[in-house]
């Protein structure tokens, strides 16, 4: 293997080499210069090349793809924004769980904004389709982690699919926190993604208690696809940016909703 790679031209071995980072994520120049059976000052000639033209970006020691780090900065930029309203209200959102309960946390900022707050928690069980969620949560001696099988998103750290709403359809835990893309006056649900929508549909009252988490921003707008109406489930959990008139509207709609301070008004 290494005879026939070494044998390849410059060209062809920087297109093995970006095709080996878009499978593995990330690699040394050592497992590199082995691979392809040249010196580790041909590798690092190569990913010069391959950075300036774009294509990769140089880590310690080793190269990812260009495509990883941008997904994963989206993601992490996307976590901070509204940071104090998320975390107050994943506080809020632990103090609903009691121990021994089983907990589904969809897929979204918010709700990995729980998980953070949850992995010092005991005798918990995590149902949930979100990678970042699971990686949270890995390794935590008080929570027993189930990860809905799936295909993973192309644009999201997520699983989706028939597998995963068939997986979700046969589970009934006894608290579930979801997010909304957009929530209006009269209490309903929007999530942009079909994919997501899809699956939320799958949550249904037998779960037991059902709270949507979604902070001030994403009151008073709609989006793609309609999913339920506040009033069918337990409750909202925002933060005190949500207008007073916005809250009153969605109570008068017959949503339940609980305001939490972050200390952002």
């Amino acid at each position: 293997m290494k005879q026939s790679l070494s044998s390849h031209g410059p060209d062809a071995r920087r297109n093995h080499i970006l095709q080996l980072l878009q499978e593995q994520g990330e690699c040394s120049v050592e497992a590199l210069a082995a691979r392809f059976a040249v010196s580790s000052m041909t590798i690092r000639r190569d990913l010069q090349i391959l950075k300036d033209g774009g294509r990769i970006m140089r880590t310690h020691g080793g190269a990812t793809p260009t495509s990883r780090i941008s997904f994963e900065f989206r993601y992490l930029q996307r976590a901070q924004v509204q940071r104090a309203a998320k975390t107050a209200i994943a506080s809020k959102a632990v103090e609903l769980i009691a121990d021994g309960e089983s907990v589904l946390l969809d897929s979204g900022t918010t709700t990995l904004a729980i998980a953070e707050q949850l992995r010092y928690r005991r005798n918990l069980t995590v149902v949930t389709a979100s990678l970042p969620i699971a990686s949270t949560l890995y390794g935590c001696e008080g929570i027993s982690l189930l990860l809905m099988g799936g295909y993973l998103r192309h644009d999201e750290p997520d699983l989706t699919g028939v597998v995963t709403e068939t997986n979700l359809e046969m589970i009934r835990p006894d608290v579930a926190f979801t997010g909304a893309d957009a929530i209006d006056e009269q209490g309903n649900l929007y999530q942009a993604s079909p994919d997501l929508a899809s699956i939320l549909s799958r949550i249904d009252q037998p779960v037991g208690r059902i709270y949507v988490v979604a902070d001030h921003t994403k009151m008073g707008r709609t989006s793609l696809i309609r999913m339920r109406n506040l009033r069918e489930w337990s409750g909202l959990i925002t933060n005190s940016g949500i207008a007073p008139e916005f809250a009153r509207k969605l109570a008068q709609a017959g949503g339940q909703v609980i305001i939490v301070d972050d200390q952002s008004s």
